[in-house]
């Protein structure tokens, strides 16, 4: 690891093990747990990380090991129906009552000196938030890193099924917890039979072939599009952050399937008065943990230093740092996000971008999108290898593709903050989404994507409608002689199921039909002022 990760702190600790210990769960189902701890006589914090992903590689090295040479107990444990441990895994309905239960265990470990703290990615910040529900006396610190609260957002976006997340989950969840050799035979077999999977129709069960069997929950996420359904009740935990005192770091990256999920809990927190932290690296989901962790690593040993051993010395002066990319730099906020003006782009005939308004509303131009032969997805917010800055040029030449464009900047231009894009749009069925995105183009004529967003259009035959679709967030230098971009199509597959173009469920639709997407003058692109402190 220390080969791999320059930068990770020297260990202060020597570390010992104590594997296959059994924790009660709240209704009495076995949680096998792993114990961590320094080989030294001393008074040491406890960090728990439960996990539905095993308690092998990477979770034994980069949070038992690293985590105890530090100073700290760690508790890694299995969720129940994972690594060993009893009971069914459900996404969500257990995790409460069983964070709960582990913690009434360390009461009576004699290795306990009574402060907690809880630190984790993904999945790991799921079960953090349950525990922040009722938060114990004991916990003074969490980290969530990566971290999901509302299921629902991770697997649709406006109603739309985040197809191809959607299976990499399905995957993860099934076999990561068997080890590395099954997980990766299941990574390898769904890549093989990605195509034929998002192809099918209807999709409704076609994943089986490609994750060799059937997954309950898999099948209940994908058919439950509406957030207002009773199936998701209880599934987010927002609320944990808007009422929540201890003090609670987020870290994440600009191509994080989560991301959003992260600015959402800063800002419950912050208006909660709790005190908190944000880092946001250029990273996607997977690669935090990789290239990035010892930045990840970092920031999170200085928060739990800072509230589990009174030691702020790790600590940076402001609340926020965040990376900006197109001059590969760091820069402190004290919030986010900053106060600033928005600036609207507006698409004009020819594919140029200005930022002079429109007088009207006309038709500006169209394109078909046929969902037989979906535009597909390049880079952004993925779970796959695929993930984060791509080169669009090939995507954009697609007659699917509608680009406007922006002149070479004089000087360079900064935008920090949320992106969105609000479109007037009609169609010639009524049923289409709208994929939007924001590219930067260097002087060679390269495009790469930097953030973007889906939504779902429901037009009344010719009827023009408006949709306003959030690009998630950025910060993000466009250089001088680079030029500003906005690309607008029909989808983007597999990272979204298609549109069948006819109002069917996208799980059940058996029958697809093309649909005449136009765009009218008055649609606008809105890019944030970066132009503060940095």
């Amino acid at each position: 690891m220390r080969a791999t990760w320059r930068g990770l702190p020297a260990k202060r600790h020597s570390v010992g093990w104590e594997p296959g210990l059994v924790v009660p769960a709240a209704d009495g189902s076995p949680l096998i747990t792993d114990h961590y701890f320094p080989r030294e006589q001393g008074d040491f914090p406890t960090l728990l990380v439960r996990s539905p992903y095993g308690r092998g590689l990477p979770w034994s090295p980069m949070y038992g090991l690293l985590f105890a040479e530090q100073g700290f107990h760690v508790v890694l444990q299995s969720c129940r129906g994972t690594g060993g441990s009893g009971g069914a895994f459900d996404l969500w309905r257990n995790e409460v009552a069983d964070g709960q239960a582990t913690v009434s265990w360390l009461r009576e470990q004699p290795w306990f000196n009574g402060t907690l703290g809880t630190v984790g990615p993904s999945y790991l910040g799921y079960v953090q938030w349950a525990l922040a529900v009722d938060p114990p006396p004991e916990l003074k610190a969490m980290v969530v890193q990566m971290g999901l609260h509302d299921p629902y957002a991770l697997f649709h976006a406006d109603g739309a099924l985040r197809l191809e997340n959607a299976l990499a989950v399905g995957a993860g969840m099934t076999y990561q917890h068997q080890g590395a050799g099954p997980f990766l035979k299941a990574t390898l077999r769904l890549q093989r039979r990605l195509r034929a999977v998002t192809t099918a129709q209807p999709l409704r069960g076609a994943y089986v072939s490609a994750l060799g069997g059937e997954v309950p929950w898999l099948d209940d996420v994908m058919t439950h599009p509406d957030p207002k359904d009773a199936y998701w009740r209880g599934a987010s935990l927002a609320e944990s952050a808007e009422r929540l005192s201890v003090p609670t770091s987020l870290i994440t990256g600009w191509h994080d399937v989560l991301a959003d999920q992260t600015f959402e809990q800063y800002d419950r927190l912050r208006r909660a008065g709790c005190e908190t932290a944000l880092l946001v690296g250029p990273w996607t989901h997977t690669s935090a943990l990789q290239k990035g962790w010892p930045e990840v690593f970092t920031e999170s040993l200085a928060w739990l230093r800072a509230h589990l051993y009174a030691d702020p010395s790790g600590l940076r002066p402001t609340a926020v740092r965040v990376h900006t990319g197109g001059e590969n730099a760091w820069r402190d906020l004290d919030e986010w996000p900053p106060a600033a003006a928005a600036t609207s782009w507006y698409p004009l005939p020819g594919g140029t971008l200005t930022q002079q308004a429109p007088t009207d509303s006309a038709p500006l131009t169209s394109f078909r999108y046929d969902p037989a032969d979906p535009t597909p997805s390049v880079g952004g917010a993925l779970l796959s290898r695929t993930a984060g800055p791509r080169d669009n040029s090939a995507l954009e030449g697609r007659a699917d593709v509608l680009t406007f464009t922006g002149p070479p900047l004089a000087e360079a231009v900064d935008i920090v903050g949320p992106v969105s894009a609000r479109l007037r749009i009609s169609t010639d069925t009524g049923h289409a989404d709208v994929f939007t995105r924001l590219c930067d183009v260097d002087p060679q004529g390269r495009s790469v994507n930097i953030c973007d967003g889906l939504g779902r259009l429901r037009t009344t035959e010719h009827e023009p409608s408006q949709v306003t679709v959030s690009m998630s967030s950025t910060a993000h230098r466009f250089a001088a002689g680079h030029r500003i971009r906005w690309q607008i199509s029909g989808g983007a597959h597999p990272r979204y199921a298609r549109n069948p173009g006819t109002g069917e469920p996208q799980v059940d639709a058996t029958t697809f039909a093309p649909v005449r997407i136009t765009l009218h003058t008055d649609s606008a692109l809105s890019l944030p002022d970066g132009s503060g402190p940095t």
